[in-house]
């Protein structure tokens, strides 16, 4: 499979074309596909975002699980340099169109914000062969993200939001705080699972007496 072409970072805001996916009356429901689809011009780095950033807020039920499996192939795919591909499987998953624009209408907002903060700066550091490295962290991350850890999805989330949005506006200087915020997401999952597993060694050796 070939290599992303540099072309496909032009068209409209990436807040912009999520809101007119969610404004068309004529969807009963939206899949992934039709996302990937809406957003085939965009870089990879708008598809991680937009399948990373529900994991940060409360969401209707079953959302993790239609979004879950994309942010895996796709961040492994920007590890590899690869355009964005989904299996059929994963990409005819769907959920109601309210469902979908009650999503975007709580993040749209944060995304237009980013969008007028970020701009190219340090741009060797969000382009190959940095953005490989990138794709790596990011990858590790959604790994982490979708283990049964309390408290694990919203730092690296967040930590997720901040590379792709940084790869989307080749943004270097967000790359550096994208690393930052992964290096605190792991130690806050990591003492978690201390935390978990010394309860579970007092409770245990409380049981045997």
């Amino acid at each position: 499979m070939p290599g992303r072409p540099e072309s496909d970072r032009a068209g409209p805001s990436l807040s912009h074309v999520l809101r007119s996916i969610a404004g068309d009356e004529r969807r009963a429901r939206v899949s992934v596909g039709d996302i990937i689809a809406a957003l085939h011009d965009r870089a990879i780095g708008a598809l991680i975002f937009v399948f990373a950033m529900p994991n940060v807020l409360p969401m209707p039920p079953g959302t993790s699980a239609i979004l879950g499996a994309p942010l895996l192939f796709l961040t492994a795919q920007l590890a590899l340099g690869r355009e964005p591909w989904l299996p059929k499987a994963i990409a005819g998953r769907s959920m109601d169109r309210a469902h979908f624009a009650a999503i975007v209408a709580r993040i749209a907002p944060w995304i237009a914000r980013a969008e007028r903060l970020l701009k190219p700066r340090l741009v060797l550091l969000a382009q190959p062969p940095a953005e490989y490295l990138v794709g790596i962290a990011c990858f590790l991350l959604a790994v982490v993200l979708f283990l049964p850890i309390p408290m694990g999805n919203i730092p690296t989330s967040i930590a997720i939001c901040i590379f792709a949005l940084a790869i989307l506006q080749r943004d270097g200087v967000w790359v550096l705080v994208g690393f930052a915020a992964s290096i605190a997401a792991l130690v806050i999952v990591w003492g978690v699972l201390v935390a978990l597993l010394r309860g579970g060694l007092f409770l245990l050796a409380r049981w045997l007496g």
